[in-house]
């Protein structure tokens, strides 16, 4: 009777740990299939962003956005051809660990495309400051009054000035 008790003791922990193993494989999975649909998401909403910003923005804004935007296709792309053919034909896999390279100099560059287009378009003058182009296509003046920032003078002879 001792040995069946033991033996069933035994199955119970070999189950048990049966299932502590497979929970944790099924967490796993469910982990990265929800990590993949998050990463495929956010990818969806910044290129349907970049697409807007194409054709919304105008100026160097809009063709910061529309080179982002082949950048990345581009990317996508190379990357979904080289996996598909590296299941064929094996000299493929080290073109794929080549373009894992260079894939990271691409996000390095849509990273600083990025911050390119966050910054203030700087090559003419606001729209609110018509004042500056007067400033501007003459000789060098000190900064003409009109509807930019505040200047640094006292508060009685407080004025604004042109932004550039």
């Amino acid at each position: 009777m001792d040995t069946v008790i033991a033996v069933l003791a035994l199955l119970f922990v070999l189950f048990l740990a049966l299932g502590a193993y497979a929970t944790v494989k099924a967490v796993g999975a469910a982990k990265r299939g929800v990590d993949r649909t998050l990463t495929q998401a956010r990818r969806t909403v910044e290129d349907t962003t970049l697409r807007v910003r194409t054709l919304a923005l105008p100026g160097p804004a809009g063709e910061l956005a529309q080179l982002r935007l082949r950048l990345r296709t581009s990317l996508r792309a190379t990357r979904e051809a080289l996996e598909a053919g590296a299941t064929e034909d094996a000299s493929l896999k080290e073109s794929l660990g080549l373009f894992e390279r260079l894939g990271a100099h691409g996000r390095q560059l849509d990273e600083e495309l990025r911050r390119l287009e966050g910054e203030p378009d700087r090559s003419g003058p606001p729209a609110a400051c018509p004042n500056c182009v007067s400033a501007r296509s003459g000789s060098p003046s000190p900064p003409t009054p009109c509807a930019g920032r505040p200047t640094s003078a006292p508060a009685a002879s407080r004025r604004t000035t042109c932004p550039r």
